[in-house]
């Protein structure tokens, strides 16, 4: 599962990029605690525009991206789109650093839990086996932490790849713990999967990212029409303990303001082969992700060539 042999052949390195290091990030994250919002957001306009500009196999790979979700779009319309993404991630990250330092009635006001949302988190718990949430790199799935430890307040661990700069790595996990908010990484540990079992067992939630696979830890699914391969080990990890999947989403409505989209529960059907249920339930989080992504391609944050990477 999470922990594949060290020499399986990764995909492509997803953050190693000119705007992911450790200076851009630190002075960001130092910026942003003294600047009104609307500075700050003025600094993201112009940095992402720059970015937009000059980084032309980012700009290029975002709106090959966008190829699926627009088709009826020309690649000139898409790389515009592209140019307003990458500002709506620099926004996402504004708002999430920002809510860092934010009041309990901040914060409360920072989240629309929605209808039926905590109903379903409350559900999950009440059955004692804990739950996967899952989710893709679609919305603000940073600052969803904040609304699970400071807002909701359920137990909550969260499983990340390490950045591929250090001292981004560093900061990442200065601010979840700042959060309380317990990580663990992947390909740190020879026993990750069994760490991630006994946090289910205690009744624990705990968030992984689904639609970028590792090495040989992927199943295949259809996502936007095509083969394409997701982290098959959260499927396998609600098979062997019956903790359900949930797919949940959290995206922007405003400045500084986000709505929650928690989907119904995802049993994985222990009365199948372990492989044909993995992929059923692996399908249908891809489904609920495709969803999203429809309804807010901006919000869609790679920033590779996705699909160069499912070869």
């Amino acid at each position: 599962m999470i922990d594949a042999p060290a020499q399986d052949a990764l995909p492509k390195r997803w953050t190693l990029h000119r705007l992911n290091n450790g200076v851009i990030f630190g002075m960001t994250v130092r910026g942003v605690r003294i600047l009104p919002r609307a500075v700050s957001y003025g600094i993201g306009r112009a940095g992402t525009w720059l970015a937009w500009r000059l980084m032309s196999d980012t700009r290029a790979a975002i709106a090959e991206n966008l190829g699926v979700v627009v088709p009826e779009e020309t690649t000139r319309e898409r790389e515009e789109r592209a140019r307003r993404l990458l500002l709506a991630y620099a926004r996402d990250t504004i708002d999430f650093l920002r809510a860092l330092s934010a009041s309990p009635g901040e914060l409360a006001r920072t989240f629309d839990l929605g209808t039926g949302n905590q109903a379903i988190f409350d559900a999950v718990l009440r059955d004692g086996r804990g739950g996967l949430l899952v989710t893709g790199h679609c919305g603000n799935w940073e600052i969803g932490g904040l609304l699970m430890s400071r807002v909701v307040r359920l137990p909550l661990t969260i499983v990340a790849m390490a950045e591929a700069d250090p001292d981004v790595n560093r900061l990442r996990q200065d601010i979840r713990s700042r959060m309380g908010i317990e990580t663990l990484e992947v390909r740190q540990s020879l026993d990750t999967a069994l760490q991630i079992r006994r946090l289910l067992a205690a009744n624990r939630f705990v968030a992984m990212l689904i639609d970028r696979h590792l090495g040989r830890d992927r199943v295949a699914v259809r996502f936007f029409g095509r083969q394409t391969w997701f982290l098959q080990t959260p499927a396998v990890l609600a098979y062997m303990t019956g903790a359900p999947l949930v797919p949940c989403f959290i995206e922007r409505v405003g400045p500084g303001r986000f709505t929650t989209l928690a989907f119904p529960p995802i049993q994985v059907d222990r009365s199948l082969p372990r492989e044909q249920a993995v992929q059923q339930a692996t399908q249908a989080v891809a489904n609920a992700i495709e969803a999203r992504v429809r309804a807010n391609p901006e919000s869609w944050y790679q920033f590779y060539r996705y699909w160069d990477a499912q070869e």
